[in-house]
């Protein structure tokens, strides 16, 4: 993998000159852009605090950017991420949202050595959406409180919304008026100055410069520290017996997430600049990063979008397009920290509203229930749901679950045709007491567990045939539950004095058949290449 890495890295900077590096330089500048507003915004969102986010999208930034598997990946804290670590926030602290994170990079790094980058493409599409929505949902519910300035306590949405009926929903209207001047900039802002200047950059400048100069009595970011390694930060002592435990399926979550939304973006992103992404070295970037910004005091890190794509939209052409994004970090925590600890936290949140409205897949959402696609319909619901409800995880095992579950309700459903011998088939012009005993059966579709009985009910229900023909060109792949059936329904039509013939057997049927013995117990003159030869052996009797 370093031979592989060290190659990359040679035809990446192939070439590499001024003003290449200008270019990196300059969409280095432009992510900063946006990804200030959101590392302070996820920061506060994860139950931390902003100078937890800049930590972590400046680390992120430099290890895992240098590191990962694509020139054009930009890491760093996330809304998704902030979703899950919140309520693992209040059950635990600050302290275990840190030990989870050092956890998860390890879990990640784990994953890599195993080669799991591959898993992500088999969770369907819908199940994605799903879950997408269901952290946007959690976003947004996770911010309710420091943007109306209202009080609440518990861990799930469910528990928040009950504490609201014993502590009252008092709406504070200075916090509001910041979160909803933010998202009216953020609504309003040009797309085409967008590309210039984030629309969350100017609502979070605005609302700052509104606090300062007014008499608001409102929650703000407080001191940010010029320092790269914060006061709270992740111990080996956190790590013992009990919290280990409780921690572990957390952890499993935030690297669950952590690896599906890195591999996502790695997708979209090579898709926009041509590029493929090395799966196994981005997971190992994650790891060796999430186990080191713990250590600084900052929250989990994963891939995000859209940075990402910014930078592939401004013209970085490598991975030094992330380190320059550090870099005016760094500058901006250290020039700007005194600026930033103004900042209400009801403008972060109305940032965090903003985004959780925009990162659901509205236009696939709509498409789903445009077309009327039941599956993905039920797909998506079910993850929603399980992701709120629940966790990330159990989410996607749901997810995936059900789709599995509906695949197989769709693959029982074979097409079956039962016919006689006619003028259709060579030796059926002149039709002969002998042929008029012959079925001939088509079936369409897998034979496995799930639909073998309909098979078998199928075939046992032919009246008067002495010699059923079973074509089954159709039949890409039978599993060993079908062939049990294949061979008990063989026998019973033996005894009945009725002659079973094949034809047309794919490879991985004829694979089964050779595996099992069944085509020595049925015999190679049952066995034909189509029904025509099948036919012929009838009439050579």
């Amino acid at each position: 993998m370093t031979t592989q890495f060290v190659r990359d890295l040679k035809q990446e900077f192939s070439g590499y000159r001024t003003g290449t590096l200008v270019q990196d330089l300059l969409a280095g500048l432009t992510v900063a852009a946006v990804a200030l507003p959101l590392a302070l915004a996820f920061g506060v969102g994860s139950g931390a605090d902003a100078a937890a986010g800049l930590v972590t999208a400046i680390i992120a930034g430099l290890l895992i950017g240098a590191l990962g598997g694509a020139s054009f990946q930009i890491s760093g804290p996330t809304g998704a991420m902030a979703a899950i670590l919140l309520p693992l926030s209040a059950r635990f602290g600050v302290q275990g949202v840190l030990a989870a994170g050092f956890l998860s990079g390890i879990i990640l790094l784990v994953a890599a050595l195993l080669k799991a980058g591959r898993i992500v493409s088999i969770i369907p599409s819908a199940v994605i959406t799903g879950f997408t929505s269901g952290i946007a949902i959690l976003i947004a519910f996770g911010q309710i409180d420091n943007f109306f300035g209202t009080r609440s306590h518990g861990e799930s949405i469910i528990t928040k919304i009950a504490s609201y009926a014993e502590l009252g929903f008092a709406v504070q209207w200075q916090p509001m008026f910041f979160g909803l001047l933010v998202m009216a900039v953020m609504i309003a802002w040009p797309k085409a100055w967008a590309a210039k200047v984030p629309s969350s950059l100017v609502g979070i400048i605005i609302a700052m410069v509104v606090n300062m100069l007014g008499p608001f009595d409102v929650a703000e970011v407080g001191a940010i520290p010029r320092s790269l390694l914060l006061e709270n930060r992740f111990t080996f002592s956190l790590l013992h017996g009990e919290m280990l435990g409780a921690l572990a399926a957390p952890a499993f979550s935030i690297a669950a997430l952590g690896m599906i939304e890195s591999l996502l973006c790695g997708a979209a992103g090579g898709k926009m600049k041509r590029e493929r992404l090395q799966a196994d070295r981005e997971l190992i970037a994650q790891g060796l990063g999430n186990i080191l910004i713990p250590l600084l005091g900052g929250v989990p890190a994963t891939a995000a979008i859209a940075r990402t794509s910014v930078a592939i939209k401004a013209g970085g052409r490598t991975r030094l397009t992330s380190i320059f994004h550090s870099v005016t970090l760094i500058a901006s925590m250290f020039l700007l920290g005194p600026f930033m600890s103004r900042i209400p936290l009801a403008a972060l949140a109305g940032v965090l509203m903003m985004t959780a409205w925009r990162m659901n897949e509205w236009e696939s959402i709509t498409h789903f229930f445009k077309k009327a696609y039941k599956t993905s319909i039920a797909q998506f619901l079910v993850t929603m749901l399980a992701t709120v409800v629940f966790d990330l995880t159990i989410a996607i095992i749901i997810g995936i679950g059900l789709s599995m579950f509906l695949f197989v309700i769709r693959s029982s459903q074979l097409e079956i045709t039962v016919s006689n011998i006619d003028e259709r088939h060579e030796r059926g012009r002149n039709l002969t007491a002998k042929m008029s005993a012959v079925r001939l059966v088509y079936v369409t579709g897998p034979l496995f567990f799930g639909s073998q009985e309909r098979m078998v009910n199928t075939i046992e229900e032919i009246e008067g045939a002495k010699t059923i023909i079973l074509s089954i060109r159709g039949v890409p792949s039978i599993d060993h539950s079908a062939m049990v059936a294949l061979e008990e329904l063989h026998e019973s039509l033996a005894a009945k004095q009725i002659t079973l013939l094949f034809c047309g057997l794919q490879p991985q049927v004829k694979q089964q058949f050779e595996r099992g013995g069944f085509d020595t117990v049925v015999g190679p003159s049952a066995i034909f290449n189509n029904a025509v030869e099948a036919i012929d052996s009838i009439g050579q009797e």
